[in-house]
């Protein structure tokens, strides 16, 4: 079991978290522009834990494998990309080392691939595969959370045993400048909602 040292920006502190191994899978979200900071929480908060990061290539236009990897102790930071040289499956990798799997932020996009069962991408493939705790935390635009795809895509996960979809935050979209998009449930309440899972 991973002890938190410190509690995090928010009322609720850090809270106990049973999993020493997480895949943390970062997509293509204006909000993975948080991730460093999150990261260096989730170092300083849980020492004893081992975090692989996985970056969409839709990810690598918000933040950068340098800015993540940087301050963040016992990260591996990976593309979510089949390597040329196929000497390993990584897919196969990540899913069985994985003791949770953390979607954050998740767009629109890949919480649809995962949604319907699509395993293009070894980040896909592993949350498709393994028997680990699977959460999904949606950042979404204007509309999407109440979207009818949205809305089917998140039924069918929530008849997954082992996985959960969190409810985005209502926040200021970036285009409009209104309260009308969605943002990323904050990260404690994902690791609460592992703990659920587990």
């Amino acid at each position: 079991m991973t002890t938190p040292l410190s509690g995090p920006p928010g009322e609720g502190g850090a809270p106990a978290l049973g999993v020493e191994r997480l895949l943390l899978v970062v997509t293509g979200s204006v909000s993975a522009a948080h991730m460093p900071f999150w990261l260096n929480w989730l170092g300083m908060s849980y020492p004893g834990l081992q975090t692989n990061v996985v970056l969409t290539r839709s990810a690598g236009r918000f933040v950068t494998r340098s800015a993540l990897s940087t301050g963040s102790e016992g990260c591996e930071v990976h593309t979510d990309t089949w390597p040329e040289e196929d000497t390993h499956a990584r897919h196969v990798e990540w899913g069985e080392w994985a003791q949770a799997v953390l979607v954050y932020p998740a767009s629109f996009h890949f919480l649809a691939r995962l949604a319907l069962g699509l395993a293009d991408s070894p980040a896909l493939l592993a949350a498709q595969c393994t028997t680990a705790p699977v959460v999904v935390a949606p950042a979404l635009p204007p509309g999407g959370w109440q979207s009818p795809a949205c809305v089917a895509h998140v039924t069918a996960l929530a008849a997954r045993p082992n996985t959960e979809v969190l409810t985005p935050l209502q926040g200021v979209s970036r285009t409009t400048g209104r309260q009308e998009a969605w943002s990323p449930a904050l990260l404690p309440d994902a690791l609460r909602a592992i703990e659920r899972l587990r």
